[in-house]
This record gives C-alpha cells, structure tokens and sequence, in this order.
C-alpha cells in the first residue's frame, strides 16, 4: 500500500483545505471545489453554474484567457475544470515544484475573473453549441432525462448545461449575483493530493484566495420528491436508448457499500451479470451497463441499454428477470467474494492516480466532513453479508418504485 499522510485545516475565514500527502510521487493534483451546482440553481437560471465555470477561463485582472490556458501547459501541467450536479471544481495537476504556480492561477481564476460581457457572449454561444452536441448524443440524453424525471421540480433533476432558452436568458448581472452567493470561503474546500507539504498548501491558501466570507446557505433538509413510471419519446434516433433504474442512496449513507456492491454485480464490467446475460448469451444490445450516483441526501441507480427497436421487448424482459432473480434469491457467498474483490481492487487501482485522490479527499470532506483512509473502505466492503445485500436489493428494487425512460426511433 502506498504510503500517505492526511491532514486537515480549516482557516479563521472559514475556508477549508484539506491534503493528503504521498511521497512516493512527484506530481500533485490540487482542486478548489465550490459548493455550487445545478442543485443550487432555480429554473430559470438553469446552467448559470456551469456558464461561470466557463467564464473563469476567459480572463482576470492579471491573465487573458491566453495567459490561463498556457499558465500551467507550458510547464507541463494541467488546468481544467467541471460542474456537477452539488459542486464546480477547478482543478490542477503539475509537477510538485509547480505547486505555488498552480494555486496563483487557480486562485487568480476563482477570486480575480473579470467576467466581461464580451466574453460572456462568446463564451454563451459555445455552450448553446454544447447543448446542442448533448441532443446529438442521445445515450447522453436519455440519462439527462431520466435524471429529471428522478427528481421532478428539484436542482437535482435539471441538466448541468442548462437548456437552450435559459442559458439564452442569463443575464450578466445574473451571473455576477450567483458568484457573489455561493463563491465564499466557507463554499469552497481546496483538496491536495500528492508529493506536498500541508503547511506549504496552507500558507499559499491563505496568501492567495481573497473571495468573500459571508456565511454559506443553510442546507434544505426536506426530503427530495422522487419519480417512478414509464415515460417513451420518439425521436430521430437509429435505435433505442433506454435509462431504468431507482433512487439510490445519499453518500453518507451506511448502505452505500451494498449498493456499489450491487452495481457491481449487475452492470459493472464485462462479467457482469446484465452483460452477460443480454449482450454476450442473447445477443440483444451492444451497450448495457448500470452505474451510481451518490448526492448528499438521495441518489440514484440506473441501468442503461441501447438496442435495435425490434429487440427492446426482448431486452426489456430480459432485464426484468435478471432483477427478479436478484430480488428473489441471495447471491451466493462465492459471488459476494467476487465482486467485493472487483470492488476493492478497482479502489485501490483508482488511488494510483494523485488526481482520483484528490477528488476522494475533496467528496469525503464535503460529504462527511472526514477522512476514510482506504483499510477503513475496505472493512466496511468486508462487512457486507449476503443478507445485508438482499435486505438492501428488495428494498431499492421494489417494482413500483422504478422509473423508465425510452427514446423509440420514429
């Protein structure tokens, strides 16, 4: 196992940094992550998020977008960014000695951007081609879709991009209101991982991030409205693209590992249970998987297929039986030991990459305001039965809990 050391400081502003030190490594991957997403977005600013994630690359009191874009290429490193569902995150990876260079611009980009109208209506029309290249993806679309129809009337269940007519609307006094609201100190966490000194990471955060420090909103605890049903769209696609699934879990949750577990042994890989069974012996589908989303108070679990429209009954119940065989009858322990080894080993792989570690540290405080160093996930794997995955399988399952979303060729 790699050696690592975590270390947490939360500074007087409230801005919080978190880091785990590794050695063995001569890069590091640092993120500023700013609780704000889609979630954080009423309808009718919908995308607002993401529009500011691009606007932080198009110039600052100090750079041009040129300037931003070759800050840390021309020393072999890496900038990007990306909005998700509950944050936006800017991130870095560098060589370790670029680290102090790393943070001016990170922290130049998120505290400094000037947000020119010019460049927002630039900037406005490349993501108004975005959208339109998600409409053109329909395997994409479908799972926009069926998030919306998860989670009706909630931030959860609006598309990260936003749609054409709202982010057609955003105005730019919009757009510098939203910065103002969300991107304080107490919003922001900024997460190292790598060959780095805590301290050094520290004394750069304090030097160099000046946003504002006005207290972050308080949470809405009310439960999330959840969708089931069936709901078919035809459209101009070549074959059928189908998204089913049902509400997961919230990350903290302690199920969490039954359900990685669960996706796993369903749709998780070439062995998989869905891959097998339909494409490999039936021959039904090209593209089968199943994959998790794990929010702060819900999430959710879906199963994706793409197939000719002659062969959707066909794949359909298929599918059908493979759920009922799993909500019928416990695995045997055999299997549970396979893909709690799939499971383990993927993790472990996964913290070969300072980048993944990064995002881990950045989610676990974000989530559970602690550190879950990798023997900690790993006992809590180990300590599914299979009882404990029946118990959760017939319980996130249940037929008349399932949502399912069909684009049918016209």
């Amino acid at each position: 196992m790699v050696y690592s050391e975590y270390n947490k400081t939360i500074l007087p502003n409230g801005l919080t940094i978190v880091s785990e030190k590794i050695p063995s490594v001569r890069s590091v991957s640092v993120g500023v992550w700013v609780k704000a997403g889609t979630r954080h977005e009423s309808s009718e600013i919908n995308g607002i998020a993401h529009f500011l994630e691009h606007m932080m690359f198009k110039g600052t009191e100090r750079r041009s977008a040129l300037q931003i874009a070759r800050s840390l290429e021309s020393v072999g490193g890496y900038l990007n960014a990306f909005t998700s569902k509950e944050q936006t995150c800017y991130y870095a990876e560098i060589l370790d000695d670029q680290l102090p260079r790393a943070m001016d611009v990170l922290s130049d980009m998120v505290c400094h951007s000037v947000f020119l109208p010019r460049e927002m209506e630039k900037e406005r029309q490349v993501i108004l081609d975005e959208i339109d290249s998600v409409e053109d993806t329909p395997d994409d679309l479908v799972q926009e879709i069926f998030a919306e129809k998860m989670f009706p009337g909630n931030g959860l269940g609006l598309p990260i991009l936003g749609s054409r007519k709202t982010v057609t609307a955003i105005t730019h006094n919009q757009l510098i209101q939203f910065y103002r609201e969300k991107y304080t100190t107490q919003n922001i966490i900024i997460a190292g991982a790598g060959n780095l000194d805590h301290s050094r990471l520290v004394e750069l955060a304090e030097k160099n991030f000046s946003v504002g420090s006005h207290p972050a909103e308080e949470q809405n605890t009310s439960p999330v409205k959840t969708g089931s049903g069936e709901y078919t769209i035809h459209r101009n696609v070549n074959q059928a693209h189908i998204c089913l699934g049902a509400p997961g879990l919230p990350y903290s949750h302690k199920r969490k590992y039954e359900l990685l577990l669960l996706n796993t042994l369903l749709g998780v890989g070439m062995g998989s249970r869905l891959f097998q069974n339909i494409r490999e012996r039936h021959g039904v589908a090209y593209a089968i998987y199943s994959y998790v989303d794990f929010f702060r108070d819900n999430g959710l679990f879906a199963i994706y297929l793409g197939t000719e429209k002659a062969k959707v009954d066909k794949a359909l119940k298929l599918i059908e039986r493979e759920l009922e065989q799993i909500r019928e009858k416990p695995i045997s322990q055999r299997e549970l030991n396979q893909i709690k080894s799939q499971v383990k080993g993927n993790l472990v792989l996964g913290l070969e990459s300072t980048a993944r570690r990064m995002s881990r540290l950045a989610k676990m405080e974000i989530y559970l305001e602690r550190f879950q160093d990798i023997d900690e996930v790993i006992e809590e794997i180990d300590r599914v039965t299979r009882d404990s995955l029946y118990e959760l399988v017939n319980r996130l399952l249940e037929k008349d809990r399932l949502l399912r979303v069909m684009f049918l060729p016209k």
